[in-house]
């Protein structure tokens, strides 16, 4: 689907007046048992029919990549629909004895929160893949989604429907570097991508760490980044330590039965000497032996760090 099928697909949902909700639904046993949208309210731009639909016969979808819902959002859009009603409706296709969104879910919590007992909804007839299409594109348009729901976003149209990185980046207009980039979020441990949804980790933080082999380094260099509060480039710094001490030979010639743990002091202790002296520090070490590099690129800075070493020139 291109960005202007999209367009005019979600075009199709503007409606020119707000719709509010009605008052006096009928009790849980007048409702029927098969999913019947009861009031035409009015044709969409399209000529899509908009159709009230009583509220808890609508579904989430289980292909809806979004999971998050802040609740603050959800209460102010819920204080909008009480005063103005609903601008734009749902969309939703039918299934079995409900109806499933397809587009809509932030809308449909809202409204529940607001005490609504019908919204307006546009019905589509759609297949899984399209549905899962037309979702991910709606939320990457309006940037709702966080990086790791994008990227299982992503993996589902590519596992679910069998579809190459370049058909994806396509189908949801963007680069397949992009693609490329986001799924490899994916690649790292669970609680690292639950950083990383939450906010405390960014994409930026998240593409130096995965330059590290090991799921246990990358946890590890998370760590110290959360706790020292870590831009990026001070994350490549600590990686970049940690990759040395990795190459230095400890974990293989050492005859510690914990090498990892060995090259973790070792990397930590870079990271602090690198953080005193505000600058690169190499550190190698291997039984009891090695050498440390302190890097400088101007004068001035040799003598910052000549001052912070305690050291005058004479």
């Amino acid at each position: 689907m291109s960005r202007s099928a999209l367009g005019r697909g979600l075009g199709a949902l503007l409606m020119k007046q707000p719709f509010a909700s009605k008052s006096d639904a009928p009790p849980p046993s007048t409702l029927p048992q098969e999913p019947r949208p009861t009031t035409l309210v009015q044709s969409s731009s399209s000529g899509e029919a908009v159709l009230v639909v009583p509220i808890d016969q609508l579904r989430p979808s289980a292909l809806q990549p979004r999971r998050d819902f802040p609740l603050e959002s959800l209460q102010e859009l819920a204080d909008s629909i009480r005063e103005q009603g609903i601008i734009q409706p749902l969309v939703a296709r039918k299934r079995g004895d409900h109806f499933e969104l397809i587009a809509g879910e932030r809308r449909w919590r809202a409204s529940q929160m607001a005490d609504l007992k019908e919204v307006p909804v546009i019905l589509r007839d759609a297949g899984d893949a399209t549905v899962l299409e037309w979702m991910l594109i709606e939320n990457l348009q309006r940037e709702d989604l966080n990086p790791i729901e994008e990227a299982k976003g992503y993996s589902q149209l590519i596992e679910h429907f069998s579809l190459r990185q370049e058909d994806v980046a396509t189908k949801v207009g963007r680069s397949r570097v992009s693609v490329a980039n986001a799924l490899r979020l994916l690649r790292l441990p669970s609680e690292l991508q639950v950083h990383i949804r939450e906010g405390r980790l960014s994409v930026g933080h998240a593409k130096v760490l995965l330059s590290l082999v090991t799921e246990t380094d990358q946890t590890l260099a998370a760590e110290k980044v959360l706790k020292g509060v870590l831009n990026v480039r001070q994350t490549e710094v600590l990686v970049a330590a940690i990759q040395r001490a990795a190459a230095s030979g400890v974990a293989t010639t050492s005859p510690s039965p914990h090498p990892r743990i060995q090259d973790a002091h070792i990397a930590d202790l870079a990271t602090k000497m690198q953080q005193r002296l505000g600058t690169k520090v190499g550190l190698r070490y291997n039984k009891g032996k090695g050498s440390v590099e302190i890097k400088f690129f101007s004068d001035s800075d040799l003598e910052r760090i000549l001052e912070i070493l305690g050291i005058e020139l004479n």
